[in-house]
C-alpha cells in the first residue's frame, strides 16, 4: 500500500501547466513540521514536492496560494531523468488524490491572496442543491 498524507503550508504559488495532450497539472511545495524538537530545541521542518492532476490541480491553481494550510491524501512517487549534463536525477513528489482546504478565506492575511489569485469567489453548495429542502426552525418539535 502506497498512502500518504501531510498537512503543511504552501511555500509559493501553485504552478498550473498544460500536457502536450491538454491535461492540466499543478505543482507546489508544502513545508510540514515534524512532531518533535531536534537535539537542540528547534522543531524541524520537512518539504514536499505535490503534484495534482486535471480538475484537482486546476482548482489548486485557482484558489491556493503562498502559506495557505492544506491536507493532501495521495501516494509517493519516485522518478528519475537525465539532465543537461548528463547526470541522472531523482525526484520523489506526491500524486495527489485529494487536496483539502484548511486556511479560512477570511484569516488575517489569506484573504488578500486568495482575491488575488481568483476574480470570482470559491464555489459554494446549499443544502438545497443536494436535494434537501428548506424548513423553517419554528416547525421544529424540539
Amino acid at each position: 500500500m502506497n498512502k500518504v498524507i501531510l498537512i503543511g503550508n504552501l511555500t509559493k504559488d501553485p504552478e498550473l501547466r498544460t500536457t502536450s495532450s491538454g491535461t492540466s497539472v499543478c505543482s507546489f511545495s508544502i513545508a510540514v513540521n515534524r512532531r518533535f524538537q531536534n537535539q537542540s530545541g528547534e522543531r524541524v521542518t520537512d518539504y514536499f514536492n505535490i503534484v495534482a492532476w486535471r480538475q484537482l490541480g486546476e482548482l489548486c491553481s485557482k484558489y491556493l496560494a503562498k502559506g495557505r494550510k492544506v491536507c493532501v491524501v495521495g501516494e509517493l512517487q519516485n522518478r528519475s531523468y537525465d539532465a543537461k549534463d548528463g547526470s541522472k536525477r531523482y525526484i520523489t513528489e506526491i500524486i495527489a488524490d485529494d487536496i483539502e482546504f484548511l486556511t479560512p478565506r477570511d484569516q488575517d492575511g489569506s484573504r488578500n491572496n486568495y482575491e488575488e489569485r481568483s476574480n470570482s469567489s470559491a464555489p459554494s453548495f446549499s443544502l438545497s442543491d443536494e436535494g434537501f429542502a428548506e424548513v423553517d426552525d419554528d416547525d421544529l418539535p424540539f
